[in-house]
């Protein structure tokens, strides 16, 4: 534990579940081998949905694969998320204070933003257009971010290890 880290974190890392997740031969590899599952399948996912927004993958009824992309990528979220938390908690003092998870955090935001706010209203005009038409320039502009923003925080997460 770092105690020079705000004592609520230092808390959550001494809580038992945080030493119940670290303490286990078990939780701490699943929960880090799922969280790893997770981010190459939502990778994989918002990859498809991405360039399918941006026009690299032309797909015949493209508006139906956008959506089962992205209910794809939604599912593997969530599993991310959940794993992504048991790892925090398990090393909440050290990780909080890492600059490059406080970037990746940031860039979580910036990605939930992209996603709800701007790719999320306008897929309604994707339903709305011919798959011959292009995709509308504010979603292949989503769609481009979305795949810098995703690529950067999954460098981050890796780099988090090491730093």
């Amino acid at each position: 534990m770092d105690a020079s880290a705000p004592q609520w974190l230092v808390a959550l890392e001494a809580s038992g579940v945080g030493a119940a997740i670290r303490q286990s031969p078990l939780l701490y590899p699943a929960a880090n081998v799922a969280h790893v599952v997770g981010v190459a399948g939502f990778a994989g996912a918002v990859a498809v949905l991405d360039l399918v927004l941006l026009g690299v993958i032309r797909a015949h009824e493209r508006f139906r694969l956008a959506l089962a992309a992205r209910r794809f990528a939604v599912g593997f979220l969530a599993l991310v998320v959940a794993t992504g938390l048991m790892l925090f908690v398990a090393e909440a003092s050290h990780v909080a204070l890492n600059p490059l998870f406080l970037v990746k955090m940031a860039l979580l935001v910036l990605a939930g933003v992209n996603a709800f706010l701007i790719a999320g209203p306008a897929m309604d005009r994707l339903a709305l257009i011919e798959d011959s038409q292009p995709v509308p320039r504010r979603l292949r502009v989503s769609a481009g971010l979305s795949i810098f923003v995703w690529l950067t925080i999954v460098g981050l997460g890796r780099a988090i290890a090491y730093y």
